[in-house]
């Protein structure tokens, strides 16, 4: 190959690097969000084709509960024994992950718990309220189903199971802290685990639907600063409220 040829091809090349850089640097850009802004939840469904079912999306969360809803009986069953393995700041929440071995079985049916987060106020309302904040506990079935029991929590007296993840909040988002306390998210949950059950999505991109929805109907407590705590770090992050489109929510 003479010399202006290989020239030829090196830059060719190049020009195809460059490009693909620019189009994977843009495809990246795209899927960023956030809850304010242009990159809020009204436009998550244009920041990229897999967001498209968050305006698409027929099934999806939050969404506002009323109260007066006809009742029936499943109870959940909580097999939760692992401990914590880290707390995350992703710059969306604050995540803590579970080790192996903590399930819930509903309706016949095991999940896994993998992980819980935090929203500042809560993302479901009840007859049109938020609570103060919320934990949602997110488990997996063996068929992928997902499965997120929602832990209302008002504003009283410091919550001591929260006391202990708060101890090790990572300030910076993008950061993570191994855990080594003996926490259990059991100690998260309220004795009374009536709930409100309903078939919804996730509350964040890509708005994956055909979520199991259980929205715990007792709220517990935590204190004003801890929730000050956590508004210093992520500040709100809520999704509003979603349509029902006909989807019935059934009390438990």
């Amino acid at each position: 190959m003479k010399l202006w040829q290989t020239a030829l091809c090196v830059s060719f090349f190049t020009l195809i690097g460059i490009s693909a850089n620019v189009q994977a640097s843009d495809a990246k850009h795209s899927s960023h969000w956030t809850y304010t802004g242009p990159e809020g939840p009204a436009h998550w469904g244009d920041l990229s084709k897999d967001y498209h079912t968050c305006k698409a999306g027929k099934s999806q969360s939050p969404i506002n509960i009323t109260s007066d809803k006809a009742g029936g009986s499943q109870p959940v069953s909580i097999n939760y024994n692992s401990k914590a393995t880290s707390i995350l700041n992703n710059g969306h929440t604050i995540q803590i992950n579970i080790a192996d071995g903590s399930t819930i079985t509903v309706g016949g049916k095991s999940y896994k718990l993998l992980q819980f987060h935090f929203h500042t106020p809560s993302e479901h309302m009840i007859d049109n309220k938020p609570a103060d904040m919320v934990a949602h506990l997110v488990h997996k079935a063996a068929d992928g189903q997902l499965g997120v029991i929602g832990i209302l929590m008002k504003k009283g007296k410091e919550n001591a199971a929260l006391a202990q993840f708060w101890a090790h909040i990572p300030e910076h988002a993008g950061t993570k802290t191994d855990l080594n306390v003996n926490a259990n998210a059991r100690n998260l949950l309220p004795s009374d685990l009536s709930y409100y059950n309903y078939s919804g999505s996730l509350t964040t991109p890509p708005c994956s639907e055909g979520v199991n929805w259980m929205v715990l109907k007792n709220p517990v407590e935590v204190s004003a600063r801890q929730i000050a705590a956590f508004k210093s770090v992520i500040h709100t992050n809520v999704r509003p409220v979603q349509p029902l489109n006909g989807r019935k929510v059934i009390s438990y």
